[in-house]
């Protein structure tokens, strides 16, 4: 069906789009929306690791690590770069989400026209975020809730027939500096 970096690569993409969208939960009004949305993205900025797997399809059981930086973009929306490691193979991962309108659309990797995704619905819901994913003849969602602000969890979940089908879960931990702060007496 897919290479094994080509899959791995929308994985991680797609976590790194739902870091993004978490943010848009439980929004009232659309002003409000914005800095909502807004403080979301500066929350999921930072670095993230941690562990994923291929649940289903030819590589099923497919296991990998992501390594993950976030940075919220001028308007609304986060831009992700990073990579994830399949034993000794690295693959580099990237992802811009952005709002446009009431939803957001963007792109993983270097979007549907070459060999990634395009991002072409979001929308938020308290602490998770769901969006549309479209490769050609694929269509999928991810879905990412953040269930304490420094752990989130990814689904990635393509179409089949009329059920959704999870193809792939990432976990992500926030990494923080470990350097100890203390004052001199």
């Amino acid at each position: 069906m897919f290479s094994r970096p080509s899959l791995i690569a929308r994985g991680p993409a797609a976590c790194m789009a739902a870091l993004t969208l978490v943010a848009f939960a439980a929004i009232p009004a659309p002003a409000l929306a914005d800095s909502r949305d807004k403080a979301f993205f500066e929350q999921v900025a930072g670095q993230w690791k941690g562990p994923g797997e291929i649940v289903a399809g030819k590589y099923k059981g497919t296991k990998f690590t992501c390594d993950l930086t976030g940075e919220p973009t001028d308007d609304t929306g986060i831009k992700l770069d990073g990579f994830c490691r399949v034993g000794v193979f690295k693959q580099p991962m990237s992802a811009v989400i952005s709002q446009k309108g009431n939803s957001y659309s963007g792109k993983f990797l270097d979007g549907a026209e070459g060999k990634g995704l395009d991002i072409v619905s979001g929308n938020v819901a308290k602490d998770k975020i769901v969006v549309g994913i479209n490769r050609k003849k694929l269509n999928g969602a991810m879905i990412a809730r953040m269930s304490d602000p420094s752990l989130l969890n990814i689904t990635i979940s393509v179409k089949v027939e009329e059920t959704m089908v999870p193809v792939i879960g990432v976990a992500l931990t926030r990494q923080t500096d470990q350097m100890a702060v203390g004052s001199i007496r």
